[in-house]
């Protein structure tokens, strides 16, 4: 089967790590069908496009679920650490990684890429860019000081 890439903001980064915005139901099928075996939600329950029960839905299409909630507004290094301790935890099975657009998401694969796994800085951050340029609370959490000041915003529009 081929990659869901009409599922908003899809990535592969590898052959085990898919990521995307918020998945429908039906497109946490697809991404089932691919062997993905876990899913990872940072996206917040009360957001509007948050399924309404996701945990649910991704055990009923054969997953299991993860969820740390992280706050657009205010991400932490508490849920970073939670990142890297859950994704430890999976080690080399199938894993997707969403949020609602894949912002969240993206970042912290650029800090994990650099931070844990030694990536160089632009390799890490290349598929964070493909998507959006982190500003303000966000450059400040992945540590790109030339940001802080700037809004987040769009890479592409």
């Amino acid at each position: 089967m081929s990659d869901p890439i009409h599922i908003q903001n899809w990535q592969r980064l590898d052959a085990l790590i898919t990521t995307s915005g918020q998945p429908s139901e039906g497109e946490l099928a697809e991404i089932a069908a691919l062997g993905v075996c876990h899913v990872i939600n940072l996206g917040l329950h009360s957001h509007e496009r948050a399924l309404p029960d996701e945990a649910a839905s991704v055990g009923a299409a054969g997953m299991t679920y993860t969820h740390i909630p992280v706050a657009f507004d205010a991400p932490t290094q508490a849920d970073f650490a939670r990142f890297c301790a859950v994704l430890a935890g999976i080690g080399a099975a199938p894993v997707h990684v969403h949020c609602i657009m894949n912002w969240r998401v993206s970042a912290f694969f650029y800090r994990y890429r650099r931070d844990v796994l030694g990536w160089e800085d632009a390799a890490a951050r290349a598929p964070m860019e493909a998507l959006w340029q982190p500003g303000g609370v966000w450059a400040a959490f992945i540590g790109d000081t030339a940001s802080i000041a700037v809004p987040h915003r769009l890479a592409r529009a």
